[in-house]
């Protein structure tokens, strides 16, 4: 059984990345960027419990709900690879996008020896990489944290030319 260790889950979001998306926090990060926007989801073994949800409960939620696809934010996605590919092969498969948020650069994550590392990285469409830098704080690139960030578009389902790539942040307000 596939598992992901689960921080946050929010059913329908258009706030991280193109489109309606589901988009899936992960528990545990090593990487610990000064300023982070999410000190909780930083620690491997938290003070709350957090649930491990089942690779396929993910992928039959993400495509219960309309929407483009899926976004994996954290603590780190890519320190649950594993899980999160599993969850990725099943969006993919049904024909969603594949939106991942992560500190490490895309130049660190090819080095890593880790299969499960690579077939994430090859289920992913568009990958935001790129430790947060509190010094470079931006708000004028939207999905973006910090000036250091970079959007990769890995796969030809978006394109740097999109509109929606070049907008300041935005706000989403969910009750």
């Amino acid at each position: 059984m596939t598992v992901v260790r689960v921080a946050m889950v929010v059913p329908r979001t258009e706030a991280e990345g193109p489109g309606a998306r589901y988009a899936v926090w992960v528990q545990g990060c090593p990487l610990r960027c000064p300023g982070c926007c999410n000190p909780e989801m930083l620690s491997f073994t938290p003070r709350a419990p957090v649930p491990e949800a089942r690779a396929s409960e993910l992928v039959a939620a993400c495509l219960a709900v309309e929407g483009e696809g899926v976004s994996f934010l954290g603590g780190e996605p890519f320190a649950q690879a594993e899980g999160l590919a599993a969850v990725a092969r099943g969006v993919r498969a049904a024909g969603r996008s594949v939106m991942v948020f992560s500190g490490y650069t895309l130049d660190e994550l090819r080095a890593q020896e880790a299969p499960a590392v690579a077939e994430l990285l090859a289920l992913t469409d568009l990958l935001v990489d790129g430790r947060y830098d509190e010094s470079r704080r931006t708000t004028q690139r939207r999905w973006v944290g910090s000036d250091n960030q970079v959007m990769h578009f890995l796969t030809d389902r978006y394109s740097p030319l999109d509109p929606r790539f070049h907008e300041g942040n935005h706000l989403e307000i969910r009750m």
